[in-house]
């Protein structure tokens, strides 16, 4: 253990326990922690969501809170050696501001930018936001959600006049007839899940999965199509063309409760199943098969996840899914609808309430000048003053430290040199940067590269609320309090803020004189008030949480939004009478296929496409440290098809090399006939040469922002 490390082991300490939330993926599983002499316990308990179960990584959460490596005292590089070290919350907050300071003094407000995590809380993305926006007042802050939810937000948006990832209880999947699973994973990702699902095939109904591996889930389903990466807008499309032509559309919905229903319909009329069969490789009549389960089951719900969102077509992707389940009318339905599977913590609160480029809080725009007012009058600020539109993450860390773009970047809760697609290129980014500052709880591979770490707290040390997959609002309890020389995020926030308020005011001159001034006050360290402070940002916001208290919470197990008034219902089920739109219709859009941004060619002829394993987490700066799942998936691996394998003179468990255009990732491959022959696979939790993203795709898709993960062309060569 480092020195000044906390240790729960004390004796005599006295046995305390605490009902939380495993701290990892969006399913927000309902525990106990206890803690005693021996340590800190994890314990399932029967919430909704999870019903007692946990996976790997939920079981070994605690495993963290007194972790060797473990960061306890801020760290500020040495300009002299260039090393981290030890120092006092004072030089390294001092260390902050100044160079804060110089880099605006110099290029402007806009010259330093703050990059967010889909796992803060909700608490916490709230006072990023606006610290970004009236602390330091730069129009750049965005957020690793932006890499995990955008393309069906955008999506969602478009269609709905709303995103919440599931506008349904998690509950109604146990009770669909048929359930289509879209590049979606959750044995692996979300284990817990996987109750519904067996619980829905219990009960008799069909679930289909789409998905170019034969995943864990796969396995599991009555029926798997395994497209080509990069063609689920063209299945889709034809799915919709089957349900035209066999008269699956629901008509009186679509006339009722839609617009723009004909220009979809001319438009999928291209979409034959033969030719979507020979782009996709899905055989027709597994099209077919599909179509007819979702066109005449009685429950039908449609879901995708990261794997058809992370393209550059991404946002249109979705769309494809959502133009299906509005001519069959299931949006709004009981029992039924459209839904995505949120990945991080809190990816759902995360982009809610501010620390996204173009967002305010209750998920409001940022060019709306209603907006500007509302917020602007409960932050005691002019509307006129609070920046406009920043740029969407990737766009912002590719433009660090180049003329036109940011000098400084303030990261909180994320790892963009592990989690970044072209990752090399990003760290270069961030090294090119005046100042780096970095708050985490481990040294993760960006902190290794900053110029000041700032140590935080754990879940278990801090309260606050966290938004599931379902927008269902939930209690993080803190089990004890941080180390002793470790700061929750909410403290360090206050402090920067109030430093910098200091440093620009005139002598003499009272608080209200400058945007800046006043900042203590203004940023709250306490979860409590920022939550209070929240509620009446978001009131009246698409994402209303003003009649959401801590206490109402406690009583029902989450608190769904919208949720206007405290003593008035929340909304578990979406969309029942109108949607949130003008006329209070959905939209179709006409979408349609068009290549990945990068095909295969002679030199690099192959497809490769990433995603998550059962033991690891995001960037792995967590979980790669817990011995447990290290023994579970310790290293990266390639997976080949053995056919491709044999051509390239590759045995299981033989180092491999892939290359693409942008970097290379080198780790053992792994011979599995559950990938495509033309495919080849990389979860992307790992550091160092096996890297996923130094390989991966930097395009983005022009509405969401969000990259193309999982498709990219490469070459494959034994190492």
């Amino acid at each position: 253990m480092t020195d000044g490390a906390w240790s729960a082991t004390r004796p005599g300490r006295t046995p305390r326990q605490v009902a939380t939330h495993c701290p990892y993926c969006a399913l927000q599983c309902g525990m106990v922690l206890r803690e005693d002499d021996t340590g800190v316990t994890v314990h399932p308990r029967q919430f909704p969501t999870n019903r007692g179960g946990l996976c790997q990584k939920g079981w070994t959460a605690a495993e963290l809170l007194d972790h060797p490596e473990r960061l306890t005292t801020p760290l500020v590089r040495d300009p002299a050696t260039g090393e981290l070290r030890p120092a006092s919350w004072d030089v390294a907050l001092d260390r902050i501001v100044d160079g804060v300071r110089a880099v605006q003094d110099a290029a402007g407000r806009d010259a330093v930018a703050v990059f967010g995590g889909g796992g803060l809380t909700n608490e916490k993305a709230y006072a990023l936001g606006k610290f970004a926006r009236i602390g330091l007042r730069t129009r750049h802050i965005d957020y690793n959600g932006r890499f995990c939810m955008s393309s069906a937000a955008a999506a969602g948006m478009r269609a709905f006049g709303l995103d919440r990832g599931l506008p349904f209880p998690l509950s109604d999947l146990g009770r669909a007839d048929t359930l289509l699973l879209v590049g979606a994973n959750p044995a692996e990702t979300m284990p817990p899940l996987v109750r519904w699902l067996t619980e829905q095939r219990g009960n008799g109904g069909k679930l289909i999965v789409v998905d170019p591996r034969v995943t864990a889930t796969a396995r599991q389903a009555d029926l798997h199509l395994q497209p080509l990466p990069g063609t689920d807008l063209a299945v889709a499309n034809a799915l919709l063309h089957i349900a035209l032509t066999e008269g699956w559309v629901d008509r009186a919905y679509v006339a009722d409760r839609t617009s723009g229903f004909e220009a979809v319909r001319r438009s999928v009329a291209a979409w034959w199943p033969a030719r979507a069969e020979q782009l996709s490789g899905v055989p027709v009549a597994d099209l077919e098969a599909t179509a007819r389960a979702l066109g005449t089951g009685g429950r039908v719900i449609i879901l995708t996840a990261r794997g058809a969102e992370q393209h550059a077509k991404g946002v249109d992707t979705v769309t494809a899914y959502v133009n299906l389940a509005l001519a069959l009318g299931l949006p709004g339905r009981d029992g039924s609808g459209y839904g995505c599977l949120t990945g991080q913590g809190n990816g759902q609160g995360g982009r809610e309430h501010g620390q996204k480029a173009d967002q305010l809080p209750g998920y409001r725009r940022i060019d709306d000048p209603v907006a500007r007012e509302h917020v602007a009058g409960v932050w005691g600020v002019p509307a006129d003053e609070l920046p406009g539109p920043g740029v969407p993450a990737y766009q912002l860390l590719d433009s660090l430290g180049t003329p036109d773009g940011p000098r400084a970047l303030l990261v909180f809760g994320s790892n963009p040199v592990i989690s970044a697609p072209r990752a090399a290129r990003i760290e270069s980014r961030l090294r090119d940067l005046d100042l780096l500052v970095v708050a985490d709880l481990l040294l993760s591979e960006t902190a290794a590269l900053a110029d000041v770490v700032l140590p935080t707290a754990q879940w278990a040390e801090e309260d606050g609320t966290m938004t599931n997959l379902e927008g269902r609002v939930l209690r993080r309890r803190a089990l004890r309090p941080p180390p002793p020389d470790v700061r929750t995020d909410l403290d360090i926030i206050s402090a920067l803020a109030a430093r910098l308020a200091a440093a620009e005011k005139p002598a003499g001159a009272p608080d209200t004189t400058l945007p800046g001034a006043g900042a203590a006050a203004r940023f709250p360290a306490d979860p409590a008030a920022v939550f209070a402070e929240l509620r009446r940002a978001s009131a009246g916001g698409a994402a209303d949480y003003a009649g959401i208290t801590w206490a109402r919470i406690d009583d029902a197990d989450g608190v769904y939004w919208p949720c206007p008034t405290e003593d008035g219902p929340d909304t578990p089920r979406l969309f029942a009478d109108r949607f949130p739109t003008p006329d209070g219709r959905a939209r179709f859009h006409p979408v349609d296929h068009r290549p990945a941004a990068e095909e295969v060619s002679a030199a690099y002829p192959l497809h490769f496409t990433t995603g998550r394993v059962l033991a690891q987490y995001q960037s792995g700066t967590q979980t790669r440290r817990v011995a447990a799942l290290r023994r579970a998936a310790g290293e990266a691996f390639v997976e080949l098809h053995p056919d491709l394998a044999a051509r390239l003179g590759v045995d299981d468990g033989d180092p491999v090399r892939v290359t693409s255009r942008r970097g290379e990732l080198c780790a053992p491959a792994r011979l599995s006939a559950g990938i495509r022959p033309d495919t080849v696979f990389a979860p992307f939790h790992y550091a160092g040469a096996g890297r996923a993203n130094s390989v991966t795709n930097d395009a983005v898709d022009p509405i969401s922002g969000m990259p193309e993960f999982k498709i990219c062309a490469v070459r494959v060569e034994k190492a």
